[in-house]
C-alpha cells in the first residue's frame, strides 16, 4: 500500500526538474521555483493569452507564429500581429525568468525558426498530473482496487473548477475544456462507484460533486442510488430515479437508460 502511495505521490509533489508549475483547473497561476509570479509581471492580457494558448495546444508540437496570432488575435494585421506576438512572448519570458543572461535560449519556451512550443521537460501542469492519476485509477480499476481508490482520489483533488475558466468563451480552448471535463467525470464517478460498499455517504457526495460539473450525467444519478440503497434510504433513491428522469426529458426530451430503469425496478421491488 505504501509503495502505491509513493507512486502517486512523486506525480504530485515537487519535482527538482520540473521547476514551473501551471495550474489552470478554476484558475490560473504559475509558480517559478517555489514562488508565485505576481499578476503585474504579466503586463497586458495578451502575455496571458499566449501563454495560455501554449499550454492548450502543449501536444501539437511547434506551432507557427502566424497561425498563433491568426488563432489568438484574428482581427488584427500583420504589423500589429507581429508586434503583439513579440511583446507577449518577452512577457512571458520575462515573468519566468527575469534573470535570464541575454542571448541565451528561454528555458520554457523552446523556439525552432518561427515555431514555439512550451517545453514540457521543465512543466509540471495540473491538468497532465491529474490524467495521468486518473489513467492509473483505470488501469487498477479491477485487480487492485485500492490503488484505483488512492490514485481517483488524487487526482480528483487537483480538479478545481473548469480548464481555463477566463477563457471561457474563447473557441481555440473550448475542445480541450471539454476533454478534461469528461476525463474529469469518468475519475468521480468511478471512485464513487468503488465506494459504494464501504462508504456509500462520500459516493453520494462524489456523485453529487460530478452533476455539478454536469447535472445530465446519467451514471451520477445511478450510484446515488445504489449508494442511497446501500445506506438503507430506499425513498431518497427513488427521488434520485425521479430527479434524473426529469433533468434529461428537460434537457434531451430522452428517459433514462435500460441500466437506470432496470435499477429503479429493482428497488421498487423491494419490500
Amino acid at each position: 500500500m505504501s509503495e502505491n502511495f509513493n507512486e502517486i505521490e512523486s506525480l504530485i509533489k515537487d519535482n527538482p526538474s520540473k521547476d514551473l508549475r501551471l495550474y489552470t483547473l478554476g484558475r490560473f497561476e504559475a509558480i517559478v521555483e517555489g514562488y508565485s509570479v505576481n499578476k503585474k509581471y504579466w503586463g497586458r492580457d495578451k502575455t496571458l493569452q499566449l501563454l495560455q494558448f501554449l499550454i492548450n495546444a502543449r501536444h501539437r508540437g511547434g506551432l507557427h507564429k502566424e497561425q498563433i496570432v491568426n488563432r489568438l488575435w484574428e482581427d488584427s494585421n500583420k504589423v500589429s500581429g507581429d508586434r503583439d506576438f513579440k511583446v507577449a512572448m518577452h512577457g512571458i519570458n520575462k515573468a519566468f525568468e527575469p534573470n535570464r543572461p541575454n542571448r541565451t535560449d528561454p528555458k520554457y519556451v523552446l523556439r525552432q525558426g518561427l515555431t514555439y512550443q512550451l517545453n514540457m521537460e521543465y512543466i509540471w501542469l495540473d491538468l497532465d498530473i491529474m490524467e495521468k492519476l486518473i489513467e492509473m485509477g483505470n488501469n487498477f480499476i479491477n485487480n487492485q482496487k485500492d490503488k484505483a481508490i488512492q490514485a481517483y482520489t488524487a487526482a480528483i483533488k487537483l480538479y478545481e473548477g473548469p480548464f481555463l475558466p477566463e477563457r471561457m468563451y474563447e473557441d481555440w480552448c473550448s475542445e480541450e475544456r471539454e476533454r478534461i471535463q469528461v476525463i474529469t467525470l469518468s475519475g468521480i464517478i468511478n471512485l464513487a462507484e468503488l465506494l459504494i460498499p464501504s462508504n456509500p455517504m462520500e459516493s453520494i457526495r462524489l456523485s453529487k460533486s460530478a452533476l455539478l460539473i454536469d447535472k445530465t450525467w446519467e451514471d451520477a444519478y445511478r450510484i446515488q442510488m445504489e449508494a442511497y440503497l446501500v445506506n438503507g434510504n430506499r425513498p431518497q433513491a427513488l427521488r434520485t430515479y425521479a430527479e434524473c428522469e426529469k433533468v434529461l426529458d428537460e434537457e434531451f426530451g430522452i428517459s433514462p437508460l435500460p441500466r437506470t430503469k432496470a435499477l429503479l425496478k429493482s428497488i421498487e421491488q423491494i419490500s
